[in-house]
């Protein structure tokens, strides 16, 4: 591990957010010899982390958080990357000029393992998943991991990945406004649309934030990107470091790219497009970033096929949950805006029994009309956005709507609809906060309520 103590002995650190990755970045920095103060509004009694904390000598404050907390001359803040710039004591923070940092920044500081960077709009968590797969299948000498938004602490598992390891690391554009030094050595950007701009107010700000991946990186380092849109090749050029493209869409024959459903990596054959065992034209793209970054560290194509062909998914993405009578059930419900669920939706040829719907963010629906269009025989909504959705699926004259209160009722309806042969697919095309604290807690309650209903048992990795 790299000898970062020098940085912070003796430093006194705010780190601004609990939660797994706020503790760990507390936990570090204390080892490190930091005097560290962990701040977070919610209650002591709803902070689970506050035992593990307090074991490790550590002050804490919860159940407020403002800038008289500033007055302790703290040297730097670690923030937690939902917390946005325009939070009272972050803006207190920066007119001080306070440096701000987030795990994933302080993470790389630690480590001597190579790292690959992940971001996009949408298949983040999906193409790290692939990438670590195949960066361990054959491995001959030490090990992958995942880290970052994925769920896992970045500073975690950077404490025990050595100079022989690799950690793929997912980055929100969150947790990229928050890096300073963090250098990967390959980068992918699987596609940017336009999310997130309640935080960071417009697309400008986002696509910057997201192309902050590559500001560390130089001419001997490798920048992954889906080569389908204009404004990404644009973008590509913004980076000092090698360009390596994906294409589904015939947009380049260098890298990975599809031409007539088979696989290459420039030039060479690697695999057939049917043989990739998640459906959609989404999962194609992310089997595609991950070749391109896998085929860069020489993995062989025995590999690559070997783990595409059988992986299920990552839970909550287009996730195969089960089959039971005749119908294969579908969780996606990390599917928060609407791309992901045209890509979900356009991923399949059988009917499908959509459930939808989610929290109202002022977004209007009629992007889903020709997705809805095609092969969505009935369509089960729930949550703020239910009448919205049921105005787009009208116009695709979808002829089974249904509205309910909430995602208990929507499962049992969705059943009653479908047909031996159909798909019953959760993609809402909103996030989760009216009705659930979180997409997983969402995903979670329809697994077990389609497992009540079917009587059969989610199909685990």
């Amino acid at each position: 591990m790299v000898n970062a103590k020098s940085l912070y002995e003796n430093k006194n650190i705010l780190v601004l957010g609990a939660g797994k990755s706020g503790t760990n970045a507390a936990e570090l920095l204390k080892r490190m010899g930091a005097k560290v103060t962990l701040n977070d509004k919610k209650s002591q009694n709803d902070a689970p982390e506050y035992q593990e904390l307090a074991a490790a000598s550590i002050k804490t404050i919860f159940g407020k958080q403002d800038v008289s907390l500033l007055n302790d001359n703290f040297d730097l803040m670690v923030k937690n990357p939902g917390i946005p710039y325009d939070n009272p004591v972050v803006k207190k923070a920066m007119e001080m000029n306070i440096p701000i940092i987030v795990e994933p920044q302080l993470a790389s500081e630690i480590t001597d393992a190579e790292l690959v960077g992940v971001t996009g709009s949408n298949g983040k968590t999906t193409t790290t998943t692939m990438i670590n797969k195949m960066l361990n299948a054959n491995r001959k000498s030490g090990k992958s991991y995942v880290a970052g938004n994925i769920g896992v602490p970045a500073t975690q598992v950077a404490a025990q990945a050595g100079n022989e390891d690799s950690i793929v690391m997912e980055l929100s554009s969150f947790m990229l406004l928050g890096i300073t030094s963090l250098h990967p050595h390959i980068a992918v950007l699987t596609n940017i649309f336009s999310n997130h701009l309640d935080y960071h107010k417009t697309r400008e700000n986002y696509v910057n934030a997201k192309m902050r991946i590559t500001k560390n990186q130089n001419e001997n380092d490798y920048f992954v990107v889906n080569f389908d849109n204009a404004e990404w090749r644009e973008l590509s050029k913004r980076s000092k470091a090698k360009i390596v493209p994906f294409s589904r869409k015939g947009f380049s024959k260098l890298g990975a790219y599809v031409e007539n459903n088979k696989i290459y990596f420039n030039s060479e054959y690697v695999m057939d497009v049917k043989d990739i065992k998640l459906p959609g034209e989404q999962n194609v793209e992310n089997a595609l970033a991950a070749i391109a970054v896998a085929k860069i560290k020489n993995v062989d194509n025995a590999s690559v096929k070997s783990v595409l062909s059988k992986f299920n998914g990552v839970r909550h993405r287009v996730q195969y949950v089960l089959e039971a009578d005749g119908r294969k059930v579908y969780n996606d419900s990390k599917a928060t805006d609407i791309e992901a669920t045209q890509m979900a939706l356009d991923g399949f040829d059988e009917p499908i029994v959509l459930l939808a719907g989610g929290l109202d963010r002022g977004y209007k629906f009629d992007k889903l009309v020709p997705n809805l269009s095609n092969n969505v025989k009935a369509i089960v909504l729930f949550g703020e956005t239910k009448y919205l959705l049921k105005d787009a699926a009208e116009k695709a004259g979808v002829n089974n709507i249904e509205l309910v209160d909430n995602l208990d009722q929507a499962v049992k309806t969705a059943y009653e609809f479908s047909k031996p042969g159909d798909v019953i697919l959760l993609s809402p095309a909103n996030a989760s906060w009216d009705q659930f604290k979180t997409f997983e807690e969402r995903g979670d309650r329809f697994i077990k309520d389609i497992e009540k209903i079917t009587g059969k048992k989610e199909v685990k990795q």
